[in-house]
């Protein structure tokens, strides 16, 4: 009985309220169902498509790679890149480091991908910050200042856009993600021998953005085998109608520098196995970009179903692992393996993972900067095995 009164009530002093306050009621009605209409447009809109209105949105913007950016990463910025044109907003591709590896080199060559080499924060050349293949800002100095406009990426994280935040870690390509983008806006793929307005779309992928694209997914999962998703599958044959195929295997099939081929050699007859389990130290190296080449190459022995390789270039241990054991997640054994090492930096995928371990600098009473590891490499082999056998 109680509650029945209490109710009405309630009922009672709504009325009072609305009798009293007709202005005011109305106005709340009129402002909950606009939230309810945008609410309701902002749940039909796709990814692609609130992205692109972002995009639209800023005159100019950065789209910013990671630290010696990969296919994936030159691909998902090109992408942006190729999108902004299409909005009217200049787009500025830049990266921290090197582009070293001679397929990656190839990608930029082939592709005649314009992009802009970054040290300082000051070098960006925009405000707004989008980033590709990765969801923190790192590699060169003042880049924990920078709070991203907008985040695409699959690799797991914290990081976020503060406008945009797009991470899906079951892709296994960022450039499958800026596909989808293309699609949900009805872009269509230009074939390579054809001009754009042959196409009458409103929006297109380019030939050179398809092919980029495509490479991109084919790269970073070891050619839809390793890591895919379906949704993989679906932007490459999306993308295929606009692929440049004599562009995609220069990319693929470039010149093998010779030291690669040397590090490779030294990887294979220089590893330790512990059961399925191979480990392999090459030693010094001056293309540390060989070491994930030579990973590539142990994980196809028979027999191995987990692999790192480890090498030091110029006193930083640089280690990439493969895995197609389901019992090693390749990302969370390097980030154990390395959790003692200060300086140490690692993760990835549950089927490919890397890291560096950057050397201690003490500054002497002289003045002198001294370099000293933070982790021998022997003891790294050893923490190696220890984590890819679970003993973590």
């Amino acid at each position: 009985m109680e509650q029945f009164v209490a109710v009405d009530g309630a009922l009672s002093a709504a009325a009072t309220a609305v009798e009293s306050r007709p202005l005011l009621v109305a106005i709340a009605l009129v402002a909950a169902a606009g939230l309810a209409v945008a609410a309701y447009r902002w749940l039909r809109t796709t990814p692609g498509e609130r992205f692109t209105e972002l995009v639209a949105d800023r005159e100019a913007a950065v789209v910013l790679m990671h630290p010696n950016p990969d296919p994936d990463a030159m691909a998902a910025a090109m992408g942006v890149a190729a999108l902004g044109k299409q909005v009217d907003t200049e787009m500025t591709i830049q990266y921290p480091g090197q582009i070293r590896h001679q397929e990656n080199r190839a990608f930029r060559t082939v592709l005649e991908l314009d992009i802009e080499a970054v040290d300082h924060v000051t070098e960006l050349a925009a405000e707004d910050v989008i980033l590709v293949d990765h969801n923190e800002p790192r590699g060169f100095d003042g880049c924990d200042g920078i709070l991203p406009t907008a985040v695409v990426d699959h690799h797991p994280g914290d990081g976020s856009g503060e406008q945009f935040t797009d991470v899906r870690t079951d892709y296994g390509a960022c450039a499958s993600i800026i596909a989808e983008y293309f699609r949900d806006i009805g872009a269509v793929p230009v074939p390579a021998d054809e001009h754009a307005s042959e196409t009458n779309a409103t929006r297109v992928v380019p030939s050179f953005t398809a092919t980029g694209l495509l490479y991109g997914i084919l790269a970073d999962t070891q050619h839809l085998t390793v890591g895919a998703s379906a949704a993989d599958f679906d932007a490459a044959a999306y993308l295929q109608p606009g692929v440049d195929e004599d562009k995609l295997d220069r990319i693929a099939n470039p010149e093998v520098d010779a030291e690669v081929l040397e590090i490779k050699a030294r990887a294979i007859a220089g590893r330790q196995t512990q059961g399925s389990f191979a480990v392999s130290d090459v030693g010094t190296v001056t293309n540390a970009d060989a070491i994930p080449q030579a990973a590539d190459e142990l994980i196809r022995l028979e027999g191995i179903t987990a692999v790192v390789v480890i090498g030091e270039r110029e006193g930083t241990i640089h280690l990439s692992g493969r895995s197609r054991d389901d019992r090693v997640h390749m990302g969370r054994a390097l980030e154990a393996a390395t959790a003692d090492a200060e300086t140490a930096s690692a993760g990835g995928h549950a089927r490919m993972g890397g890291g560096q371990i950057a050397p201690r600098t003490e500054v002497t009473d002289g003045g002198e900067t001294d370099r000293e590891p933070a982790m021998s490499r022997d003891a790294l082999v050893e923490e190696i095995f220890a984590c890819l056998s679970g003993d973590v």
